[in-house]
């Protein structure tokens, strides 16, 4: 007796059903997207019961035909593929000839659509039966409910979260096909009451605003990179705005929205050093190239994708970030709920305060020079006898040594001397062009914060995190020039491995060898190592081998930029001047002229804001001196 045979096309299209409609933000995603490809200029979504009790959707698209319409709910019936040729060119979203199906296979689902041409189509379907036909309205487009969603499969039923994770689902489906699409305007309601709008002006500013909110949308900076095979543009947060959730990264190809890993550590990696550990940016991308480049048929839901040019494309991205954030001014400022007024510096007054500060710069050198030629250290107010200033005595030596290549443009020893006319001289185009302003310290918190000014108003600074940025700086650009010499060790290292490690060693032997390391077995899963590359920082050499380790159990491979990266921001950080450690003026300027010659002068390699900023205007407001 034979034992297979052909399943009922209700009972497949069933089976579909699990693969496409997973919940009611699959079908609201289906739906929506065919009245995207049908050209609809608005669409309108009515939830009941977070979808579970109904889904209607409405919009001004083209609208079908008698005959379309019936056949649209077949199994794989659709209008964008003729033939195989046409999978390597979609530019559609959808395309499959799935959703209707599938959407109607589990729920009781009526349509009414036309061409506005004459008389509109009306059908009744029931567990994907269709059970009445008729005349529908001669309104140009669709009109689609869905009720009763999985009524006939109730182990999907049972599967379904409350009301509230389900419509959060929803809002972020509707969230993310309209900042795909912000020429398309969305209203949806929740049990009569309206709870998301766009006004679908194409305007992917105000999009953003009416889903993240103003405050987000003003701290966004524009981004554009094209390509021969790429186009880039759309909007990244401020580094100063961030959240704990992947999800707010979003990434549009060709119109449609998808998830991908990948894309989003490319992401990542264009905000390296400029975010928290562990926190992740706002963004929202939208990528067009030819369609031959990207695969859309990976998945039924067709929110996974594989590119042809994948690498090409992870490098555009993270490089567009960078570039776009070396043009912006990224100092966090404190705002207040109201908007405030741009306050006009004039020439004059802006000069004036130059000089001013010019003058106190001026002075306090020379006072710093008296006291080393007393040698004295210079004062500091309430300093204890162990907190001497960061560049008296062998600290002097150790960071000097450190800090080598790293020479204050603004504190120049031969015009130290000079008269004032010297002194006097307008600012040069290339300190113009930095993006940090110049900040004349005025005294220190705690021994921890830098306070200065300058005509704007005030700024503190993180000391720490100030000189943690110039010094990872300068080790990152020193380890990137390293050869493969290695250093002998009067003691070698020994290591105890796991079974896994230590099979991950015998497996890349050869690889480790290539960058420096030669392992020696030394017992069970036990190995010594006696020399390693010379960009190891000292001290650290055992926490670098055992991240190179772990890089081989986890991605199986080295990577050695990678480690040069965390090497220098492990040497920024223990050799950088630490809190309650106080600082003279001058000391003070010239840790601050440093910041601003960084590449990035704003956050530490951790992530962490090193400048925040507080206008005149804002302390006013603070003091009450304006209401």
């Amino acid at each position: 007796m034979a034992r297979i045979r052909l399943m009922p096309d209700h009972l497949a299209n069933k089976i579909a059903a699990g693969e496409v409609v997973e919940r009611p933000a699959s079908v609201v995603k289906e739906l929506v997207e065919n009245s995207i490809d049908a050209g609809a200029s608005w669409v309108k979504i009515d939830l009941m019961e977070a979808g579970l009790q109904r889904i209607r959707i409405i919009d001004n698209g083209a609208g079908m035909e008698e005959e379309d319409c019936e056949r649209a709910f077949h199994r794989h019936a659709t209008s964008k593929i003729l033939d195989e040729n046409d999978l390597f060119h979609v530019r559609t979203l959808g395309f499959r000839g799935e959703a209707l199906a599938s959407i109607a296979a589990v729920s009781r689902l009526s349509i009414q659509t036309s061409t506005g041409e004459e008389a509109g189509t009306k059908l009744d379907l029931e567990g994907g039966h269709l059970m009445q036909k008729g005349r529908g309205d001669a309104r140009k487009g669709t009109d689609i409910t869905v009720e009763e969603l999985f009524f006939n499969t109730p182990a999907r039923l049972k599967y379904m979260k409350t009301i509230h994770t389900e419509l959060g689902h929803i809002t972020d489906v509707l969230n993310r096909i309209s900042l795909a699409h912000p020429e398309v305007q969305f209203v949806c309601t929740h049990n009569e009451k309206q709870i998301f709008k766009t006004n679908g002006r194409g305007d992917l500013l105000q999009v953003i605003a009416s889903i993240y909110g103003m405050n987000v949308a003003r701290k966004m900076v524009p981004v554009e990179m094209e390509t021969s095979d790429f186009k880039v543009k759309g909007y990244i947060a401020k580094p100063e705005v961030y959240r704990a959730s992947r999800q707010y990264m979003s990434t549009i190809i060709n119109g449609r929205y998808i998830k991908s890993v990948p894309l989003n550590k490319a992401v990542q990696q264009g905000f390296h050093t400029l975010l928290p550990i562990g926190k992740n940016p706002i963004v929202v991308l939208s990528i067009d190239m030819d369609p031959i480049l990207v695969d859309v048929n990976v998945h039924p839901s067709k929110l996974e994708v594989r590119f042809s040019k994948e690498k090409e494309l992870y490098a555009l991205l993270e490089e567009t970030i960078r570039n776009t954030f070396r043009k912006e001014t990224l100092i966090p400022d404190v705002q207040e709920t109201k908007a405030k007024p741009k306050k006009e510096y004039s020439e004059q007054k802006t000069f004036e305060f130059h000089e001013t500060r010019k003058e106190e710069a001026h002075n306090q050198r020379e006072s710093a020079a008296a006291h080393l030629l007393k040698e004295e250290p210079p004062a500091a107010p309430e300093m204890k006898e162990e907190t001497s200033p960061v560049f008296a005595g062998e600290q002097e030596a150790m960071l000097k040594e450190m800090m080598a290549g790293f020479k204050p443009e603004t504190i120049d020893e031969e015009a130290a001397g000079q008269p004032d006319e010297q002194e006097n001289e307008a600012p040069s185009k290339k300190e113009e062009g930095r993006r940090v302003p110049v900040m004349y310290p005025i005294g220190q918190l705690h021994g921890t914060y830098i306070l200065a000014q300058n005509e704007e108003g005030m700024y503190i600074v993180d000391q720490h995190a100030a000189q943690e940025r110039i010094k990872y700086e300068f080790f990152r650009d020193k380890l990137a020039q390293v050869d493969h010499e290695v250093q002998e060790l009067l003691i070698p290292l020994t290591f105890d491995f796991s079974k896994q490690e230590a099979l991950k060693i015998e497996e890349y032997k050869e690889e480790l060898e290539q960058v420096g390391l030669f392992f020696e077995p030394f017992g069970d899963n036990t190995y010594i190592i006696r020399s390693h590359p010379t960009w190891f920082p000292a001290g650290f050499e055992q926490e670098v081998i055992d991240d190179m380790i772990q890089q081989l159990v986890q991605d199986e491979r080295i990577n050695i930029l990678k480690l040069r990266e965390e090497a220098a921001i492990l040497m920024s950080c223990k050799r950088s001047i630490k809190a309650n450690h106080y600082l003279n003026q001058s000391d003070m300027f010239q840790l601050l002229e440093e910041l601003r010659t960084s590449t990035d002068p704003f956050t530490c390699p951790h992530g962490r804001p090193i400048i925040v900023f507080f206008s005149e205007y804002e302390m006013e407001k603070m003091f009450k001196r304006v209401m």
